[in-house]
């Protein structure tokens, strides 16, 4: 699956490599708050336009370009288990 977004302000594909969603356990014995709460991890790789690799935009990612993408990410692959 590649989504279409935007790095830097360039137009570029970005492909999910692996998607973790655990769920809170809400108990009172649970060993951590990470676990009590749950968590979602993302990981991806941009891509040019032609679905090519580059590292070199893939470099100049800034934390709210992650976040917003992984969010991208979760929204469209919601319902998707394949990851």
């Amino acid at each position: 699956m590649m989504l279409p977004t935007r790095v830097a302000g360039i137009p570029c594909l970005v492909e999910p490599t692996h998607i973790l969603r655990v769920k809170g356990t809400h108990s009172w014995n649970a060993p951590s708050d990470i676990d009590y709460h749950g968590y979602t991890e993302v990981e991806f790789r941009v891509c040019d336009r032609r679905g090519r690799p580059a590292p070199w935009l893939e470099r100049k990612l800034c934390d709210d370009d992650v976040m917003r993408i992984e969010q991208e990410i979760l929204e469209y692959s919601w319902d998707d288990d394949r990851y």
